[in-house]
């Protein structure tokens, strides 16, 4: 669904980019919603709160600085994530 119809952007965009660890502010510099007639932005602020609230994120440490990135399903349900002993790998 289009969010934003004066900069063409849509709900899984801001999602795809919450996702990814982006703040509202920070989707609505690279993407430009909520940046000409406004109107979009509280639905544009809706859709960051929930895919901040639904999707846990861990953060990588690389050379470039922390990012952050999505724990698929099978990751954040399995033992071994819930589990607090430490991994035979460690």
């Amino acid at each position: 669904m289009i969010v934003c119809v004066c900069r063409r952007v849509s709900d899984r965009e801001i999602a795809r980019h919450v996702r990814a660890g982006m703040t509202f502010d920070e989707v609505q510099f690279e993407l430009g919603v909520a940046t000409q007639c406004g109107q979009c932005e509280g639905c544009a602020r809706d859709i960051v709160a929930q895919c901040s609230a639904s999707h846990p994120v861990a953060a990588l440490n690389c050379e470039s600085g922390p990012r952050a990135i999505q724990l698929a399903n099978s990751i954040k349900e399995s033992k071994a994530w819930n589990s607090s002993r430490p991994s035979a790998a460690a």
